[in-house]
């Protein structure tokens, strides 16, 4: 599909002052080299930036930490931002900041030309307003899926004519790894994320899946799961008149198509955007966060030019909208520190909307070589009808909140955590005995092959039990009415979709350490049993109702084992703590 582009210029009235936002048209942006069919490799991209950083007083780059790859960093450019990096952080901070992620999937690289683009073009203005919101812009977050350059490895997608891999140095997926944490590049992001603090935070992507006519698409965060004030602005403002705004640059924005069975028309569904994912991370902390999806298909300047579109269009409305954002960030904070439960598990309901999609009449066709009925879309047979939209979510479950979480101060990986991600704490300095609740698994399941490097931990069954704890200095106290403690609930409740428990930081604790001989241990039980006449009841009612019970000595014994002293009280209990 093409289109024509006019010369037009933006401009808004902020504080009684006419000021330029932004200067687009075809003489900028259709003779741009990053509107080829080409996109930079890594080194390419950097000495780039690097050249802008040194000839603009107007961007500034920093390294902020490692990547997957040894001696190469993960840089941030910044757009109207301070004198020095003090000052940038500050500002940042203070007032309404946008952040952009590009390359999380190096193989989807439509993000890196579109920011190339929006900062070369902001570089050019004759003058800018330092009170607007600052603009960052992550240029390549994937470094070493960006050096594992092919043409191949995405064989559904029309462009670029070279890219990276989606997998990091590690092949790991960097879009599942925000809370785990398994990659150098998920610990720098976070750096970055808090060192920013984010208003508005954007992952660009390529789509994979169906065909269909929209070439811009877009991921929001799951309604019921953000706070009323976020879901208002997000919902009820910013969604409707960016989808106008970007209609008069002839995109239709969509909601990125996941489709309930294998064609479009059998309805869609709205993404569960879990806190592995970098926008669902965001989120998390009460941020504005979506996912960009340009559609495969369509050719690669076609989507880089949706992409830049759609991240002039949302800063231009960040920067109408500054003190809404602001406000309802602040509202959504409070908010959440007067939540009494913590609610998770969130599932689609079989509640739909009706949605207008434009899309491609699905055929079956016979191919010719493998002589079998496959599925296709014919370009040739457009079509617009309503689709159903599942787009509703309900908490399954909910738990109490704490008011304080406790951790042992062993666990030194998830404390480093949490303070990165900003979480206030108490190191004990002395030891303490506490009433508190611990967290024992009584069941679970495993899945059975690896996900992202992980067994990951299902089907969980936690009983929390009030117990006097000995606590040591080391051990860390975490109020839970904290700013973010979405995030704190969403990793430290062992039930939650991606709790540290579900990725499996704590296996070490589900394993037995100290066991018993038949032959040594069967003249205890005796003992036990005179002393507590409750479990005899227990064991005789058990033998009598259970004849494999009856017959095994080894069940018996372990059954009085694990009711006696002598059981290691450790065993399947978590080093997390509640404190009601």
């Amino acid at each position: 599909m093409e289109f024509t582009y006019k010369t037009y210029l933006y401009t808004v009235m902020k504080s009684g002052l006419l000021i330029l936002l932004f200067l687009t048209g075809y003489w900028v942006i259709g003779q741009s080299p990053w509107m080829g069919n080409t996109s930079p490799d890594y080194p390419t991209l950097i000495r780039h930036l690097q050249k802008l950083d040194k000839t603009s007083d107007r961007m500034s780059m920093y390294i902020m930490g490692p990547s997957d790859v040894p001696g190469l960093p993960i840089y941030l450019c910044v757009l109207n931002a301070g004198k020095d990096s003090l000052e940038t952080f500050t500002k940042a901070q203070r007032g309404t900041t946008l952040l952009f992620n590009n390359a999380i999937h190096p193989g989807e690289p439509d993000g890196i030309n579109a920011s190339l683009l929006y900062a070369e073009n902001y570089l050019k203005l004759d003058s800018v307003n330092p009170t607007d919101p600052l603009v960052a812009f992550i240029p390549a977050y994937n470094v070493g899926g960006m050096l594992n350059r092919s043409s191949t490895s995405r064989a559904n997608q029309n462009g670029p004519v070279e890219y990276g891999f989606r997998g990091n140095a590690q092949n790991l997926d960097l879009n599942r790894d925000f809370i785990k944490m398994d990659s150098e590049n998920a610990r720098t992001f976070v750096q970055i994320f808090h060192a920013l603090k984010p208003d508005v935070f954007i992952d660009n992507h390529v789509s994979n899946g169906a065909d269909y006519q929209y070439t811009l698409t877009y991921i929001s965060s799951v309604r019921e799961r953000i706070a009323p004030a976020l879901r208002k602005l997000i919902y009820g403002t910013l969604l409707p008149q960016l989808t106008q705004d970007l209609k008069s640059s002839k995109w239709d924005l969509f909601p990125y198509v996941e489709t309930v069975k294998e064609t479009p028309d059998s309805g869609i569904y709205q993404f569960n955007d879990l806190p592995r994912y970098a926008m669902g991370y965001a989120s998390l902390f009460n941020c504005v966060a979506f996912t960009v999806e340009t559609h495969m298909l369509k050719p690669f300047p076609n989507r880089v030019r949706a992409t830049y579109d759609f991240m002039v269009s949302l800063i231009r409305w960040s920067v109408k909208n500054a003190r809404q954002i602001e406000q309802a960030r602040e509202n959504a904070n409070e908010w959440e520190s007067f939540r009494p439960y913590f609610r998770y598990n969130y599932t689609r309901t079989s509640e739909a909307d009706s949605i207008v999609f434009k899309g491609f009449k699905a055929v079956v066709d016979t191919h010719q070589i493998t002589g079998l009925g496959h599925l296709k879309y014919d370009r040739t047979q457009p079509y617009q009808k309503s689709i159903p939209f599942y787009k509703c979510y309900v908490p399954k479950d909910s738990l109490p909140i704490p008011q304080f979480y406790i951790i042992r101060g062993q666990e030194l990986r998830i404390i480093e955590h949490l303070r990165n991600n900003g979480f206030l704490m108490d190191v004990l300095k002395e030891e303490k005995k506490l009433r508190v609740y611990a967290q024992i698994v009584r069941s679970f399941d495993a899945i059975s092959k690896p996900y992202e490097g992980h067994y990951m931990h299902t089907n969980k069954e936690i009983e929390r039990v009030e117990k006097w704890i000995t606590f040591r200095p080391g051990d860390v106290v975490i109020p839970s009415n904290q700013n973010g403690s979405l995030f704190l609930h969403s990793v430290l409740q062992p039930e939650a979709e991606d709790s540290y428990f579900t990725w499996n930081y704590f296996d070490s604790y589900l394993q037995e350490k100290e066991y018993f001989s038949n032959y040594v241990f069967v003249d205890k039980i005796r003992s036990i049993l005179q002393s507590n006449p409750e479990l005899r009841q227990e064991y005789e009612a058990k033998k009598r109702s259970d004849s494999e019970f009856a017959s095994s000595e080894w069940q018996q014994l372990y059954f009085l084992y694990q009711h006696s002293p002598f059981f290691e009280p450790s065993y399947m209990m978590l080093p997390v703590f509640e404190l009601k």
